[in-house]
């Protein structure tokens, strides 16, 4: 009687997902002698790793993907092996890092307000001067406004402060005249809302005054109704 073989005792896995059997495939087509026939055997091999896993059909790149995965479980020991896009892997591919993202530079004193009113504040400063231009700043210190008090709720923001800010962040090239007052914009639709309370007591108030009124033809239907009986009660006496 043979023994029990474990997994434990069979060689390590490279991608699990893919299974022990194709790992053995792979390896298998060191074997082959004929640089064709080992060829179309690693190609049957990778159009079985695409069958189970069919998903990877909608991604751009999933056969070279595939490949790859191909040459890993191989430990990058296939020669004469071409993969379609005619780039071989290696080892150092896998293993590449990415370049390293260099991260924004944000100063201090004002990051409240966000890299977004910088880059609109340079905008502004690259446009000529006029009418467009002092609409733009204007929208610009409003929304710094806005970016303000979403920060700190709290504290009370001054209309002066604003422009003093903005003279700070434009290098002295915007400017807001001192007279005019920065419009408060607020999140959401800037439409103003219904108020249900005044809609509600509008239409109780003309419920009740239809009610009044039907209450009142009532009334009278039923005197001109008593009157009437009354004549004719009064004419069957004289009679």
């Amino acid at each position: 009687m043979t023994g029990i073989e474990y997994n434990s005792q069979k060689d390590e896995l490279i991608i699990a997902e893919y299974g022990r059997n194709v790992q053995l495939l792979l390896r298998n087509a060191r074997t082959i002698e004929n640089i064709e026939e080992r060829q179309a055997y690693v190609e049957e091999i990778v159009s079985l790793m695409l069958n189970m896993n069919p998903q990877t059909r909608n991604l751009e790149d999933y056969r070279d993907r595939l490949w790859k995965h191909a040459f890993r479980i191989a430990e990058y020991d296939l020669p004469g092996i071409m993969p379609p896009n005619g780039i071989i892997p290696t080892p150092e591919n896998v293993r590449k890092k990415p370049e390293r993202i260099p991260y924004p530079y944000n100063d201090t004193k004002f990051r409240h307000y966000g890299n977004n009113v910088k880059h609109l504040i340079r905008k502004a400063m690259a446009m000529e001067e006029g009418e467009v231009r002092d609409g733009f700043v204007n929208a610009i210190s409003s929304y710094m406004k806005l970016a303000y008090r979403t920060w700190s709720k709290e504290h009370f923001i001054s209309d002066d402060a604003i422009k003093n800010d903005l003279v700070t962040l434009s290098e002295g090239q915007l400017r807001i005249e001192e007279g005019f007052t920065i419009e408060n914009i607020h999140n959401g639709s800037s439409s103003p809302r219904p108020n249900n309370n005044n809609n509600n007591l509008n239409r109780n108030k003309s419920n009740n005054m239809n009610r009044n009124n039907n209450n009142n033809k009532g009334n009278n239907n039923n005197n001109m109704n008593r009157n009437n009986n009354n004549n004719n009660n009064n004419n069957r006496k004289k009679k």
